[in-house]
């Protein structure tokens, strides 16, 4: 019976031959989307769950109230995590995290790397996979690093890298204790190597401060713990340790799970809620919503070619075939469809990948050794071809014998039928995408646009590596007399990035209340607003060359004057306790630091008795950009030989802020207009079936005289009802969905009235386009050839 329908299937498609590739490639379309979003999804699903524990692995996050508002945060005190394990028996093992870079030398070979500062445990609690050593022993050392397959092949080549030793900085040699294989895809970390935490308190010994967050700290909880009880103890943690202290803290520590933290990562009243979560939903909304719409435009083609089906069914329902016979035999040829649809779909993946991994920023790969894979795929070409064989197997099956082979099998015209509802489903989702891109766009642009009140053109920065820091001063005067540069100053970190920010200040005239009052933290030595390209709007910038005094002098922006209440800053004291002061020498215009999407949030820039971490210099724009560079890297080159010159300019930083709305927002065109695309096959389908059903009709105008243009428009004013139909459903549904994701973002456009009607012309354009052609072909066909039987 089954290779009967099978030899039927292949006749059927040899026949028609541009039918089965339409109706193959809208499906395949349809597939390969909803493919490579299901790629998509599953590395986001899966990020950070592959770790053997993972389901007693917890991140140590705090809890606190600040200008009013309760956040929480996954950065903590290097001193929690050895204390949360001496004091609570429901942990395991603890593991602390913190950034660490540095210049990695074998040899001729220099390398500058990323990497982490861990305790010996880290590999006991998150176990990536190793290639060789010991993961329990490779970090209790001192001197030992473990690097990863990818690093290890850069600095050994071939060579076996375990045993070997390597310089870091100019000051140290380590020996490689282990290699690790390189890291997954689904992992959140990126390092190249690992270094023991001893090392880090070798350099730096304040691992007792309560008020320092500036870790992140993983626990290993023990079998069959309760998290609420884990809470409950960890709780008052900070709290208890400094309340005799002379910077009490009201903040609260918690534990939450890590296979949760990719996902829901967006603090709100305290709480953990969706953040990456939001985007992953919508875009499975989005993969389900495109395989439905390519099973209803496949639905449309096939009820399109009903009459030409018709007498088959007519005759085989004569020689005694059921309907239920009928219904399989359509139902496999449908599955048939699919998988010659599935197959045309992997080669557009692998022909699309490469691209869409640059969009997604990932590096996805179809699984093709996995058997998980394979099952997922025969379920998929199943559903897929049962669902989009369900209503053509079901409408075919049902003509009446006697109609057909009479020629009146045709049921009245309903102003009402299932193909239009189909239709209108299409177009529904297809506007509300092109309302969604609208908007996106337009949010992206606006944001884009904002004043960031200092100037990113010509403005670099280097990291402050190695001798850097020693030799500033040198460094300073010498980029100033090149003429490659007009300003320089230094600072904490590069203006694009806070690194920095504190509470607990007072003033003359503040309140209690105030000191929970959050500010970002900066730094300069002098130039500050010079370099920048800002605006000091009230006093003077900072100058420790000419005003030795300001080692303690601040300057405030503008946000944090209006917080602070101040009418007349300029001199005001700022306190911190009883150790620290600072006094203001002047305000500044407020500038982007961190998201241009929120509110500029309140400031300091403290003089240079703060840490630096970076140089600011801004080129000479009257030179060549090239030569500035080259004679600024001989510049560091003299006085930081050890260390290759690295640089980055503002601008292409700052642009990086924008790659997650961006990639929302291009991943949002381009599925839209694939939905689009696939819309419109569908509607060619059911103007094709319209077009057929209504031949006969069109021959008699014709002969009574109907123009080309008016049958024209009787056949395409129905479509356009529908069309419409679809606008009036899509516009409270977009409207809905973009208020939502716009109120996401502090720093928004209103949802604009004008995208609604610009989206409701094009989706009209389009239904015209794609139907005008069949209406004017049926239009002007020969009469006499559709009434010749008559």
């Amino acid at each position: 019976m089954f290779k009967n329908y099978f030899k039927t299937v292949i006749r059927s498609l040899l026949r028609n031959k541009g039918y089965a590739a339409l109706n193959i490639f809208g499906l395949a379309i349809g597939m390969a989307s909803t493919i490579l979003i299901v790629l998509w999804v599953t590395n986001e699903v899966s990020m950070d769950r592959f770790y053997s524990k993972i389901d007693r692995i917890y991140t140590l996050n705090n809890r606190d109230k600040f200008s009013g508002d309760l956040w929480a945060w996954n950065t903590t005190p290097k001193i929690l995590g050895p204390t949360v394990q001496q004091e609570i028996p429901e942990i395991e093992k603890m593991t602390r995290a913190a950034y660490a870079s540095f210049l990695f030398t074998k040899g001729e070979n220099k390398t500058v790397a990323r990497g982490l500062y861990v305790d010996s445990s880290f590999l006991d609690i998150l176990d990536f996979p190793i290639v060789t050593g010991n993961a329990h022993t490779a970090l209790d050392v001192v001197n030992k690093v473990v690097i990863t397959e990818k690093f290890a092949k850069k600095l050994f080549g071939n060579d076996n890298a375990l045993g070997q030793t390597i310089k870091i900085d100019s000051n140290d040699y380590f020996t490689v204790s282990g290699v690790l294989k390189d890291l997954p895809v689904n992992s959140s970390f990126d390092f190249d190597y690992l270094l023991p935490w001893t090392y880090l308190t070798k350099l730096n010994e304040d691992d007792k401060y309560w008020g320092n967050n500036s870790v992140k700290t993983y626990i290993l909880a023990k079998p069959g713990v309760d998290p609420n009880v884990l809470n409950a103890k960890l709780k008052y943690v900070t709290i208890n340790h400094t309340k005799n202290t002379q910077y009490p803290a009201n903040t609260q520590v918690f534990a939450y799970p890590l296979s949760k933290m990719y996902l829901y990562n967006n603090s709100v009243n305290g709480q953990y809620v969706a953040g990456n979560a939001i985007t992953v939903r919508m875009f499975s909304i989005i993969a389900a919503l495109i395989l439905l719409i390519a099973c209803i435009n496949f639905m449309n083609l096939s009820t399109a070619r009903s009459e030409k089906r018709a007498k088959e069914v007519g005759v085989r329902k004569v020689v005694g075939a059921k309907r239920y016979t009928l219904i399989l035999q359509f139902m496999t040829e449908s599955v048939v469809l699919s998988i010659l649809s599935f197959l045309v779909a992997i080669i557009l993946v692998l022909i699309a990948l490469p691209f869409f991994n640059t969009l997604v920023g990932k590096h996805l790969s179809v699984p093709f050794g996995n058997i998980v894979f394979w099952l997922f795929a025969i379920l998929f070409i199943l559903i897929t071809g049962l669902l989009a064989g369900s209503y053509p197997a079901f409408f075919l099956s049902s003509f009446s014998p006697v109609k057909v082979l009479k020629g009146t099998f045709k049921k009245p015209n309903r102003k009402v039928n299932p193909r239009s509802i189909l239709v209108v489903i299409q177009f529904t989702f297809a506007i509300i995408l092109i309302i969604s891109t609208i908007i996106i766009g337009r949010q992206i642009n606006y944001v884009q646009n904002r004043d960031k009140g200092f100037q990113q053109e010509s403005l670099v920065y280097s990291m402050m590596k190695g001798d850097i820091d020693k030799n500033y001063l040198l460094i300073r005067q010498e980029l100033l007399n090149s003429g490659a540069v007009t300003a320089v100053t230094k600072s904490m970190s590069p203006i694009t990035y806070q690194n920095s920010d504190g509470w607990g200040y007072s003033w003359p005239g503040s309140t209690k209340d105030d000191e929970q009052l959050d500010f970002g933290r900066f730094s300069t030595d002098a130039d500050f607003a010079k370099t920048l390209g800002t605006k000091i709007v009230q006093g003077r910038d900072i100058d420790i060359y000419h005003y030795p005094t300001d080692s303690n002098a601040v300057l405030l922006n503008e946000t944090a004057v209006n917080k602070m209440r101040l009418k007349n800053p300029i001199g005001t004291l700022i306190k911190n306790g009883d150790d620290e002061h600072w006094r203001v020498v002047g305000v500044v215009k407020d500038f982007i630091i961190e998201s241009p999407t929120e509110k500029v949030g309140p400031m300091f820039i403290a003089g240079p008795k703060s840490w630096f971490g970076a140089i600011h210099y801004r080129l000479n724009s009257s030179n060549n950009t090239a030569d500035n560079l080259s004679k600024i890297e001989a510049i560091f080159k003299k006085y930081n030989p050890d260390y290759p010159f690295d640089y980055s300019f503002v601008d292409e930083n700052y642009a990086r802020k924008f790659v997650s709305i961006k990639r929302t927002g291009t991943l949002t065109s381009l599925f839209s207009g694939l939905t689009i695309f696939i819309s419109c096959l569908g509607l060619f389908g059911l103007a094709a079936y319209m077009a057929e059903a209504r031949t006969k009709e069109i021959g008699v105008r014709k002969v009574l005289g109907a123009s080309v243009s008016g049958i024209a428009t009787l056949l395409s004013k129905d479509f356009l009802r529908l069309v419409l139909v679809s606008i009036l459903v899509a516009i409270p549904i977009a409207w809905y969905a973009m208020f939502q994701w716009l109120t996401g973002y502090e720093y928004h456009i209103n949802v604009p009235i004008w995208a609604f009607f610009l989206a409701g012309f094009l989706s009209i354009m389009i239904a015209i386009l794609t139907v005008g052609f069949l209406a004017v072909r049926a239009a002007r066909a020969n009469p006499t050839k559709s009434l010749r039987t008559e």
